[in-house]
């Protein structure tokens, strides 16, 4: 699902875990939470609308709600993921709809590196706690919680105000029908006039539409996202790369090979060698 589903538990209202990633390529998607992700290990490049920016161990990044972005990992890391669901957070932040969250990634100023310091040390025990659970689990996981919100909104919130919040909402809620759909059909071809119907628009107000809000035209998109699972099918089987193309639907070899240089500034077969060699 590009547009993410957050599941998360009934207890804590949050998905909060440990990830070991061994090597992905998530291509532009958006979902209805808080996004945090603080690098133990390794890196990855993350892309919010347009802009890539490169972490590495100990960066902590934080990405909004209904935001497109997209990552890179291109070799193993380990990270805290958190993703704080919009209906949560908006019970104890009313007006979260007129807040930006915003992590520095150096920040220069003292006062803002001691602040970011003890939101990552909140991480820390937040993690502590989850791989322990002690008895009163939930008292201290949600206290850290809490915490980590009251940090959220006095250190890192910036007020913004959107003027057509309405339309806002409404285009989000087309875009998730867009984007579930080609989810499930992206191993065919699906024509600019199938996937207008399904957005209940004439194909070129469609077209404007993906391109304003994802980034890259249609046709970009769905080859975007079949090379986020070739990706995979290379580090994870004995495929042939033909036989990965044709099972994802990717019919073009060379834009492929050009598309795949372009994002990983390897081969296919050298990204297989360099994933076995680790």
């Amino acid at each position: 699902m590009i547009y993410e589903i957050i599941d998360v538990p009934q207890t804590t209202k949050v998905m909060f875990r440990t990830s070991v990633d061994p090597g992905s390529y998530i291509p532009s998607h958006l979902h209805r939470a808080i996004e945090i992700i603080y690098l133990l290990e390794g890196t990855l490049d993350v892309t919010v609308e347009n802009q890539t920016t490169h972490y590495s161990q100990g960066d902590c990044i934080l990405i909004n709600a209904n935001i497109v972005h997209s990552t890179r990992c291109t070799s193993l890391n380990k990270a805290i993921l958190l993703q704080i669901p919009i209906e949560f957070a908006r019970l104890y932040l009313p007006n979260i709809q007129q807040l930006l969250f915003v992590l520095d990634k150096n920040p220069t100023d003292p006062i803002r590196q001691t602040k970011l310091e003890i939101f990552k040390n909140t991480l820390i025990q937040m993690q502590i706690t989850n791989d322990i659970k002690p008895e009163g689990f939930l008292l201290r996981f949600n206290s850290l919680l809490f915490e980590l919100l009251f940090q959220l909104l006095h250190n890192f919130s910036i007020k913004v105000f959107h003027s057509d919040s309405k339309q806002r909402t409404k285009d989000l809620e087309r875009l998730n029908t867009i984007l579930d759909y080609i989810t499930q059909n992206y191993k065919h071809s699906i024509s600019l006039d199938e996937i207008a119907d399904i957005a209940c628009l004439q194909t070129g107000y469609f077209c404007r539409f993906f391109k304003k809000n994802m980034g890259v035209t249609f046709l970009e998109y769905q080859n975007e996202l079949r090379l986020s699972h070739i990706y995979q099918d290379i580090i994870s089987t004995n495929d042939t790369i033909h036989d990965i193309l044709e099972r994802h639907g990717f019919v073009n070899y060379k834009l492929f090979r050009r598309m795949f240089f372009q994002h990983f500034n390897a081969t296919p077969t050298q990204v297989r060698k360099d994933y076995r060699n680790h």
